[in-house]
């Protein structure tokens, strides 16, 4: 199955998410991730994030979902969006017959100092994109059908 993670930067919470689905699902699951404004570089705490956990650090990049929008790009089966619930933040829109979720969380670049402030904000976005991956996971996807397949994603998107 693939999937595209969008968020606006592809900085910190896509990454996380792209990573989470791409190694913990067994090979079940070819995770990408891009942003509609993308920041240019990857957050080093969302690497750090990765890394304290045991999941790859290396061979991200944050980039524009443009790249997944060509004839020879992957076709992608769902599209989850993890854009968080704040006023100003604008969660990208992706058009198109893939299946789509929102699994909503804070951005955790939006802390910048102290450090540990940091890293609890980092902690704290993979431990929720880490329980929708998992409660994802825990169901033969690859098995379902369109309407069982969106029946569970309406499940997980109801998910705090």
């Amino acid at each position: 199955m693939n999937i595209l993670v969008l968020c606006t930067g592809n900085s910190a919470r896509s990454i996380l998410l792209e990573s989470i689905l791409s190694h913990c699902s067994d090979g079940r699951i070819c995770a990408y991730s891009a942003g509609s404004k993308p920041a240019g570089r990857v957050n080093p705490a969302a690497l750090a994030q990765l890394a304290a956990v045991g999941l790859p650090d290396s061979g991200y990049r944050s980039k524009t979902w443009d790249e997944f929008a060509t004839l020879d790009a992957p076709v992608m089966d769902l599209v989850v969006t993890v854009c968080g619930n704040a006023r100003d933040e604008t969660c990208p829109v992706w058009l198109g017959a893939p299946l789509s979720a929102h699994w909503g969380v804070d951005d955790p670049a939006d802390v910048t100092a102290p450090p540990d402030a940091v890293r609890a904000a980092f902690s704290e976005a993979y431990t929720r994109l880490r329980k929708y991956a998992d409660a994802f996971m825990a169901e033969p996807i690859e098995d379902m059908d369109r309407d069982a397949l969106i029946a569970h994603l309406r499940k997980i998107e109801g998910l705090n």
